[in-house]
């Protein structure tokens, strides 16, 4: 069966969803301005696959989630969100959330500004850059 064609609408890249994306999410946070927020309170969410956390590390204080059900786990109006969610609505929504590289981890925390988490960010080069800087 054929797949129906779009009309009407504009094909973008996901280079183009990374640039809006992180035009949203504004400053992104060097590994040392992620290290001294969350020593200051903030959240760091690995959305890392579990593989990639066994080979490679983690990060300490940092709570995991996969990233399929990032969004109904920060939601705070969510009947599945974590404890650390009801936090989230109180302070703003400030988030960081960290991937491999920095880039997933980009669509994830505009996806959540989407969902009212006005200060929700990523880690510039993800868990690299944090093991690089501070492992």
């Amino acid at each position: 069966m054929a797949c129906a064609r779009q009309t009407g609408s504009v094909r973008r890249s996901v280079d183009d969803l990374l640039a809006e994306a992180r035009a949203r999410i504004g400053h992104r946070p060097s590994p040392a301005e992620a290290a001294a927020a969350q020593a200051a309170g903030v959240l760091l969410v690995d959305i890392r696959p579990v593989e990639q956390r066994v080979r490679d590390g983690e990060i300490p204080g940092a709570i995991f989630i996969e990233r399929n059900v990032l969004e109904w786990r920060l939601d705070p109006t969510s009947p599945w969100r974590l404890p650390e969610a009801e936090a989230l609505a109180h302070n703003g929504g400030r988030v960081i959330v960290v991937c491999n590289e920095g880039y997933s981890s980009s669509l994830a925390a505009a996806s959540l500004r989407a969902l009212g988490l006005a200060g929700a960010t990523d880690l510039v080069g993800g868990y690299q850059a944090w093991a690089r800087g501070n492992g």
